[in-house]
């Protein structure tokens, strides 16, 4: 049985290679010397390891599969033409283990490493030398490669609570990260929409927990929803068999059990660990719910024995229990946890989630292990020998490297792959936010506030796949692909972001495998972006695409073809119109096509100051975003709107010179299970000085909500030279809301001013 599954997981890997015409690698490796002539492989050619060898059959698998040849494995040989596995014949000190050297000449080819995963990941290096299939006279480039990661933790994280995925793709999930040489798959394996994993104690976990009675249709701001029940689960046995599936593969798989906040399907199977009492249902929304386990004895024994049976199935040095988005709400008025905080001295409810988080972490120290948990575990002080997965930005990392606790850097701005990669309005939906290709590779996960010392405790990076907005295995490849590629090299050590083009060519000739192989990837990097900058009376409108040559457009709204207007250099737009574009190749468009509105008023590409800036997650066009003349989608909140975490927003407008106006527009948001609120309040001003300012109208937070959050103030003309706008913060999110108790976000757009 276990060659039966070797043979089809080797079959499924084998599309990732690559024409030896582009030396295409990726990650690219630390070191390449090229050398004059070619090893030619053929029928003869011998490949010399241990009969028991992994790595060997893995290749004599692909290469059948792939080339049509059917290689020797031999332990000793005298042939002209050979591969040879070296294993441990160099002693050298490498700090995980993972180097290797592959070395390639005329008549043989060595993979030299001090340790198996050393000569899988060269291995991986060679298949990207092979020809996609079978040619007359294969020959491969003389070269010698020395190559090790530069960190330690290169992962990808896969929710399956929000949508299941079955054990097949779970394994495909794993080949894509092994054929990138990553080695951390993180298992979200439980949350309030459904539990994912057999605990033997307690089989309701999956017989009420794994299932849902109803999803959300289209996006959270929709508020719809199916009543088709939903759910699936993992048997111990099928764990069992992905880790050993992972391992074969150098790759350790973290499992996430979610505490003590994301566990409503937890409680819908076993109310009584919860404050009061229940009864719950698995949920049906996404977002943060206010239902989470009760930090009493018995919760505790319960969480013990479930990860008891956890770190059976998973041999992994570290346990992953969540931590993030804990509302206190319920902690609040419940006497058991009142009763805990003050027979445990405790200060507050955060300090009690701290309380909680320790006496976790040291149950799982008992068994040999380590926790991991999202950087929230630093509230009220984070456990002793935690270690943290910094989500809300790099902030939370850099702190607990300065504890000198160990940190997984995990940043929404360039590692959550649930956000738009391309122009929102020409992709599925998604959570938000906007990370394409070029960001993901532009990201360091060594923060420069970091010492020397301090950044020792840096063990790398992951991405992660939330997947509330995706529901097929199709879908999830999308949003993977290509990203991975480039969060790969990052994680390798060997990407640089001044040098992103060169990294894109090697990219885009990956793309030709994934159709033959029927990968679904995104082909955003194609598509044609666009820049906005100020223009007299206006805006520039910048096009780019991978040949901006080839790019047509149109001002009227109609759809651009071959014989549209070809693009040389930016449309400076000085009125209110549309203008559509797209990428054309060999007469043939090879990009959807974008369409921008315009909607220019008196602000439009004007001088704009704040006094606080968006955060790095969605500020991707700084300040001139208000005034760039295009609009946020209300449902795409992506690269169009500005996002202000706990900060107001303070913007001052200059016009230029004495201008008559009658009417000042703004656009904010509402979408709370993303904690965004409207502001409580938005202030208008005018200035001639820019120094005294005039009040013209304040607008409170009921009349926000009448309007929706588009807001247009009219009164009688005026002349100004300054316009200032303050929309103050909806602060710390109440109690009984999605993210009660942190801080809310504000999301502004398109500061319009007109007569």
């Amino acid at each position: 049985m276990k060659r039966f599954f070797l043979i089809i997981i080797l079959f499924q890997i084998s599309w990732l290679s690559f024409s030896q015409e582009n030396l295409a690698f990726i990650p690219k490796p630390h070191q390449i010397d090229y050398h004059d002539g070619f090893f030619e492989l053929n029928s003869e050619t011998v490949i010399q390891a241990d009969e028991d060898s992994f790595e060997a059959k893995y290749l004599q698998q692909i290469i059948k599969n792939q080339l049509g040849l059917n290689l020797e494995i031999s332990t000793s040989s005298k042939a002209d033409s050979k591969i040879v596995f070296l294993s441990k014949i160099i002693e050298i000190e490498k700090s995980f283990k993972e180097w290797y050297n592959l070395s390639i000449s005329k008549n043989k080819i060595i993979i030299n490493s001090t340790t198996s995963q050393g000569a899988f990941y060269g291995v991986q290096t060679l298949i990207q030398l092979l020809p996609l299939e079978n040619i007359r006279g294969i020959k491969i480039q003389c070269l010698n490669i020395t190559d090790e990661p530069k960190f330690q933790w290169r992962g990808m994280h896969l929710d399956v609570s929000r949508h299941f995925f079955s054990k097949e793709f779970i394994k495909k999930y794993i080949d894509y990260l092994a054929i990138y040489k990553m080695n951390t798959f993180h298992w979200h394996l439980t949350d309030d929409q459904g539990w994912r994993i057999e605990i033997k104690k307690y089989p309701k976990l999956t017989e009420v927990g794994a299932w849902r009675n109803g999803s959300m249709i289209g996006h959270y701001t929709d508020q719809t929803f199916d009543n088709i029940p939903y759910g699936g689960f993992y048997t111990q046995d099928e764990i069992k068999e992905i880790v050993a599936y992972a391992k074969e593969r150098h790759i350790t798989i973290i499992p996430e059990i979610e505490m003590p906040g994301h566990a409503l399907a937890a409680l819908a199977s076993y109310p009584e660990f919860s404050c009061n009492g229940g009864p719950f249902e698995v949920g049906k929304t996404w977002g943060v719910l206010e239902d989470v386990f009760c930090p009493k004895d018995e919760t505790f024994t319960f969480l013990e024995n479930i990860l008891t049976e956890v770190m059976e199935l998973f041999p992994s040095e570290y346990i992953h229990i969540g931590g993030d988005e804990s509302p206190k709400v319920r902690w609040k008025s419940c006497p058991h946890c009142q009763k805990r905080i003050k027979d445990e001295n405790l200060k507050d409810e955060h300090e009690l989630q701290s309380y909680f988080i320790q006496r976790i972490e040291k149950f799982v120290n008992s068994k040999g292990r380590k926790i991991i948990g999202w950087d929230e575990i630093l509230e009220g002080g984070l456990a002793p020998n935690a270690a943290v997965m910094s989500w809300r930005g790099t902030e939370g990392g850099i702190a607990a490297a300065k504890q000198k606790h160990f940190v997984v850097m995990s940043p929404g701005s360039h590692c959550y792959f649930d956000h738009y990669q391309g122009e929102p309005k020409n992709e599925p939906i998604a959570f938000g936010g906007y990370t394409n290709v070029e960001k993901v590779y532009s990201f360091n996960p060594i923060s420069k506030e970091l010492s020397t010392e301090e950044s020792k405790y840096i063990l790398g990076a992951q991405a992660n796949l939330w997947t509330e907005y995706i529901n097929t295995p199709e879908h999830a490849e999308y949003m993977l692909f290509p990203r991975i590629a480039a969060l790969s090299e990052v994680v390798w050590g060997t990407s640089n972001s001044k040098e992103y083009k060169e990294f894109e060519k090697r990219l885009i000739s990956h793309f030709e495998i994934y159709d033959k192989k029927g990968i679904n990837y995104s082909k955003a990097i194609f598509e044609v972006t666009s820049k906005v900058q100020p223009a007299e009376n206006g805006v520039a409108f910048e096009l780019k695409s991978a040949n901006p040559n080839g790019i047509k457009y149109t001002t009227d709204g109609s759809e651009p073809n071959v014989n549209s207007i070809p693009y040389e250099k930016p449309i400076l737009v000085t009125k209110s119109q549309t203008i559509k574009a797209a990428y054309f190749e060999n007469g043939k468009a090879k990009s959807a096509t974008i369409e921008q509105p315009f909607f220019i008023t008196k602000s439009t590409g004007k001088e704009i100051e704040l006094v606080h800036q968006p955060h790095e997650n969605y500020g991707i066009g700084g300040s001139f975003t208000l005034v760039d003349g295009m609009k946020g989608n209300s449902s795409k909140f992506g690269r169009d709107w500005l996002g202000f975490w706990g900060d107001d927003l303070e913007a001052t407008i200059n016009l230029g010179i004495n201008t008559t106006i009658s009417k000042i527009g703004i656009n904010t948001l509402l979408s709370e299970g993303s904690w965004i609120y409207f502001p409580k309040e938005i202030k208008f001003f005018t200035s001639i000085d820019g120094v005294n300012f005039q009040i013209v109208k304040s607008i409170s937070q009921n009349e926000i909500i009448t309007a929706k959050g588009k807001i247009i103030i009219e009164f009688p003309k005026r002349k100004t030279k300054f316009i200032k706008v303050i929309a103050k913060n909806n602060g710390i999110i109440a109690d009984g809301k999605p993210g009660a108790g942190s801080k809310s976000w504000l999301f502004v757009d398109e500061i319009s001013v007109e007569l």
